[in-house]
């Protein structure tokens, strides 16, 4: 099944906007509200997948709080009018996906990162009860590395208090093959413990991308391990309702990385599903 080319469109860019932009996400199957708490482009990890345009020196500027409200409330307002699927942007827009699905912290870097993490959440919920939009999500997209942080702790709260969703990044079952791919000096073991703690809170939602490295899939071996650490998470109760499994739609970070074919998008879900026992979802990928 190939992706819609809407899909394709994750521009951090709308209507002058500085950190609030309208996309359509391939996950969400609509329209999703992107909240950029990382214009300077700072991520403490350095996927080789990463597809975040890092050949353009991001936004140094500190995140001006009062201009991020402001202009997730006109967005908002655009949405839920109608307005925003008259713009170039969205008007040839197929209905299935005129709908608001979420509001999410992703953007061009890790938005745990932000020292006020907890508090932009907290008023950014408030905009979205000021529009009466309490069945929309706010979902966090996130590499789980801070997850052990006191004021990302507070902000996960916040998240369960409001229609939250958080997205875990987990794409390696071993420390050799996430160090490969995601080039973060933190260890997995960090990030599987975090995932761990929080999913024993609520479920969690797992985002797991999977690439050709050099023209080569991903070992057997390796999607074993991962089924593992799944196994593993959920036998310490931790709870996960949905394991996201995609692959590349935009230019990567690095020029060997290369799509999977649907099937083998398929092939890897099914694998999931059948070792874990979990529900896996397939999206696929640019060209596909």
């Amino acid at each position: 099944m190939s992706i819609n080319p809407f899909h394709l469109q994750h521009e951090r860019r709308f209507a002058g906007n500085r950190f609030v932009y309208p996309v359509i996400s391939r996950r969400s199957r609509g329209v999703s509200i992107g909240v950029n708490l990382n214009p300077d482009k700072a991520c403490n990890f350095h996927c080789v997948y990463c597809q975040v345009d890092r050949t353009v020196a991001g936004d140094t500027q500190f995140v001006d709080v009062e201009r991020l409200l402001a202009e997730l409330d006109q967005t908002l307002t655009l949405a839920v009018s109608g307005r925003l699927f008259e713009t170039d942007k969205f008007r040839n827009l197929p209905s299935t996906l005129r709908r608001l699905n979420d509001i999410a912290f992703s953007g061009d870097g890790e938005p745990t990162t932000h020292r006020n993490f907890d508090e932009i959440l907290a008023a950014c919920a408030e905009v979205k009860r000021r529009h009466g939009l309490d069945d929309v999500k706010m979902v966090l997209i996130t590499n789980a590395s801070r997850f052990h942080r006191p004021h990302v702790q507070r902000g996960l709260e916040i998240l369960d208090r409001n229609q939250g969703e958080i997205w875990a990044k987990l794409d390696a079952g071993t420390e050799d093959y996430f160090r490969a791919i995601d080039r973060s000096p933190i260890p997995l073991a960090r990030v599987l413990e975090n995932i761990a703690q929080a999913a024993r809170l609520r479920p969690l939602v797992i985002q797991s991308l999977w690439m050709r490295i050099r023209g080569k899939p991903p070992p057997d071996e390796e999607l074993q391990a991962f089924c593992q650490r799944l196994r593993e998470i959920t036998a310490g109760g931790g709870r996960l309702s949905l394991i996201q499994v995609y692959t590349v739609a935009r230019r990567p970070a690095e020029s060997y990385v290369t799509p999977l074919s649907d099937d083998e998008v398929d092939w890897i879900a099914a694998v999931v599903g059948r070792e874990t026992g979990l529900p896996a979802a397939a999206f696929y990928g640019a060209g596909t």
